[in-house]
Formats: structure tokens, C-alpha cells, sequence
């Protein structure tokens, strides 16, 4: 999840991910393995997990989630003060923060709502985490911080999102946090009576990023579960690595990338682009590629033996999950053991046809 966005596979998946070289020469298609699955004990707190993620600046007030379709709803992001290391909440997001579990549990009373800190598409906020991980005066001013906010806006948990880790001792930092915030759950957990508050992270694909390994252990111990952002690419390693199948949570991604042909009568796969076609960035968000379909008369196909889909009219070609693609992951991830499945972002489904699968 992030700031940003992506997609993801089961049991194979057509991948387009943004790239100077893709933009310039073709569409490319990934295959990719099925997951292998580990032995190991499951989350003892959850027993599923069907979760999105929502943020503010969507023009999709929470008050429109339908929350009867979820187990867990992330509220995205709080933000790390650079100078105090404290969580904060934006000016303009907090009534819809502090609000936001009493807004959704309307519909839904037993939906469980996590904070999330942080966020994609910054170095800047790279850089903060960085930071307020590398001494244990920030640790505990951003832990203590974190929770305080989480128990003045009613949030049942709160999830890291410090994506794109850039050395080996932000690596080691990660895992001495975890276990500060583990710790500091459970101390306050105790001194309130309330319910331990959930932690969560939204991590890399891969529980390496290049040469830089997560640490596991940390993570397996602290987390009641990490969100894999299996979006753009999935690798296995992730259980291969000793992450226990129910510790993990597979990203789907509600939208597609949209290309431009070289030649608008070869539209297969593989065919030549010369850029992005049509949206911010060449993204589309799942219901603005079928608003495309139906104006543009967009032919489709889906593949089974890859378990994806793409459309195309004119110079036109979109990648994209759709209902057949993502029903597959649902049931793959639950053939296999995994705690759940999540998807970026709520606002982008259309008329919750996605986000009811499963």
C-alpha cells in the first residue's frame, strides 16, 4: 500500500509495472510461481483477514464504505513529525480520522479499524522512519505517540507502513521498534483494560529488499500480521524466509495500467508501446477502466493460465485485475492457509463488485 500503488498474483499474473524501458519498448508479461507455504502457528487474535485501505483526499468520505464487506479497514496515513518523532494527523484529516471508526462501524459494529503511519511515494518520509528508528528516545517518543492517537480516535490498531528500507541498520532498527511496540502494547494494554491494540505492516513484496533482508524473526514474534504489497510483483520468499501462511495477507490491487500501442491492430501481449496511455500516470482505478470499457467499446480478454485480464480499443491497452482474476486469488489464498487478503484502495472499486469476492 502506500502512497502509491501496484498489483498482484495467484497462481500466475500478467505484471505491468511502470518503467523508463517498458514506457518505451513493450508490454511485458511476468509469470509468476504459486505460493509455497511453511508450517508455523497461526495469528493467535485473528482468524481471517479481509481488509482495504482508505484514505481522505479520494473524494471518498468513509461514510460511503461499506464496511458489511470487510473484517478490518485501514485509515491511511498518519504522518512522523521529522523533529519530534511524534504521529500526527494532518489538519485537515482529523475529524475524518477521529471519526472514522464510529463513521464505519455504522454499518458494520464489529469491523476492526487500524491507523496507519507513514505511506509510500516519498523519501522523505523514508528518511523520517530512518530516523526516529535510530534512537531509543525517538522509538518510544513515536510509540507512545502512536498509541495515544489510536486510543483517542477509538482505532483497534495501528499498521507501519516504512517502505523501501535503505540499509542493513534500518533493518536491524525495524526489529528493535517491533519489539519496543510489541511491549508497549501489552504494558498499556494491562494499565487501561482495554484490548491489546493490533499491530500490522505494509511491507515490500519480498522479504528482501536487493541484498537488504527483513528481519523475520522481529516480524513473526511483534506483528499479529504483515500486508504483503503483492501488487506489481509477489515473491514466494516471503514463507520460504520462515514468515508463518498466517502471519501473512496478500494486496490486491483495484485498478490497472494503461499503455499506448505502437499499433492499435496488435494488441496481444507483449505487443510494442511507445508510453502510458490514458489516466494519472498511466493508473486507472478499476471502475475508471470500466467506464473506459463501456464508452470506448473496449474489446477483453482474460487469460486463464495466467489469471489476468486486459482490454483494448484503439491505441488503448489497459492490465488490470478483474472479477475472475481476483475471485481466483481469494480462493487460492484461502486453499493455502493464509490469514486474509487486503486491497488498495476502497475508492477504487465500482459498485463494490470486487471488494464482495470472497
Amino acid at each position: 500500500m502506500a502512497r502509491d500503488t501496484g498489483l498482484l498474483i495467484v497462481p500466475s499474473k500478467i505484471v505491468i509495472h511502470p518503467s523508463p524501458s517498458m514506457a518505451s519498448n513493450s508490454i511485458f508479461l511476468l509469470l509468476f510461481s504459486l505460493l509455497s507455504l511453511l508450517h508455523l502457528h497461526s495469528s493467535a487474535a485473528q482468524s481471517s483477514v479481509k481488509a482495504v485501505y482508505w484514505f481522505p483526499d479520494n473524494e471518498f468520505p468513509a461514510s460511503n464504505i461499506d464496511s458489511t464487506l470487510f473484517t478490518h479497514l485501514f485509515c491511511a496515513f498518519a504522518d512522523v513529525d521529522p523533529t519530534t518523532y511524534q504521529v500526527t494527523v494532518a489538519s485537515q484529516n482529523t475529524n475524518a480520522f477521529s471519526t472514522f471508526t464510529t463513521t464505519v462501524q455504522q454499518k458494520n459494529p464489529s469491523v476492526k479499524t487500524l491507523l496507519s503511519i507513514g505511506g509510500g511515494g516519498s523519501a522523505d518520509i523514508k528518511n523520517h522512519f530512518s530516523s526516529m528508528a535510530s534512537q531509543p528516545n525517538s522509538r518510544k517518543t513515536f510509540i507512545d505517540s502512536a498509541i495515544n492517537l489510536a486510543r483517542s480516535y477509538n482505532f483497534h490498531g495501528l499498521d507501519l507502513d516504512w517502505e523501501y528500507l535503505a540499509t542493513d541498520t534500518d533493518m536491524t532498527n525495524l526489529g528493535v521498534l517491533l519489539k519496543e511496540w510489541r511491549d508497549a502494547v501489552v504494558a498499556e494494554s494491562s494499565n487501561s483494560g482495554k484490548a491489546t491494540l493490533l499491530l500490522t505492516a505494509a511491507f515490500y513484496y519480498a522479504p528482501k529488499i536487493e541484498s537488504l533482508s527483513y528481519p523475520i524473526d522481529s516480524i513473526t514474534t511483534n506483528l499479529d500480521w504483515i500486508n504483503a504489497m503483492a501488487y506489481d510483483f509477489y515473491d514466494p520468499a516471503w514463507i520460504q524466509a520462515g514468515l508463518p501462511p498466517k502471519k501473512l495477507v496478500l494486496g490486491f490491487p483495484f485498478y490497472g495500467y494503461a499503455w499506448r500501442l505502437v499499433n492499435a491492430d496488435n494488441h496481444g501481449l507483449f505487443a510494442p508501446t511507445n508510453g502510458e496511455g490514458t489516466g494519472s500516470d498511466g493508473v486507472m482505478l478499476y471502475k475508471q477502466i470500466k467506464q473506459f470499457m463501456a464508452q470506448n467499446g473496449a474489446a477483453t480478454v482474460f487469460n486463464a493460465s495466467i489469471v489476468g485480464g486486459y482490454c483494448y480499443a484503439g491505441t488503448t491497452w489497459i492490465g488490470y485485475d478483474d472479477t475472475q482474476s481476483i475471485s481466483t486469488k481469494v480462493s487460492y489464498a484461502k486453499g493455502k492457509g493464509l490469514l486474509g487478503y487486503f486491497a488498495w484502495h476502497v475508492a477504487a472499486d465500482d459498485n463494490w463488485v470486487l471488494s464482495q469476492l470472497g
